[in-house]
């Protein structure tokens, strides 16, 4: 099986007073005076929309739909330990007028699809919160 790239984002990151992070197609231009807790919000961000839309394609493959209130909220932990840094997260998932068992489940199967869920599992430590 040969993979088939869908997208690549490309982004470009300064320092110093004036620095920021720029994609290359103009979506994303964030200044920034520092480089935390900016990348904690971007990591956030990112792993969030990809998480939800991983929600919603295992909703569609039970034939569930998803009602207009369903979100995630991503809080992303940069943590200091005997000199080492690493990442913990939380995401709180409210998935309203679904069944919480339902609603687990499409969580446990968002993990199983999300790209970021798969690159950072067994890397970083994640709790997912139905809200």
């Amino acid at each position: 099986m040969t993979s088939k790239i869908i997208f690549t984002g490309k982004t470009h990151n300064t320092n110093g007073r004036d620095g920021g992070t720029r994609s290359s197609d103009g979506q994303l231009d964030i200044k920034f005076k520092q480089p935390h807790p900016a990348a904690e919000h971007l990591f956030g961000a990112a792993w969030s929309a990809c998480y939800m839309g991983a929600i919603e394609l295992a909703a569609s493959q039970r034939q569930i739909k998803l009602p207009a209130g369903t979100s995630v909220d991503a809080e992303i932990d940069l943590n200091a330990e005997e000199g080492s840094y690493f990442l913990s997260a939380r995401l709180n998932v409210s998935v309203p007028g679904i069944d919480p068992a339902v609603a687990r489940e499409l969580l446990a199967a968002a993990h199983s699809i999300c790209p970021y869920s798969k690159a950072t599992h067994g890397q970083v430590n994640v709790e997912t919160n139905l809200i």
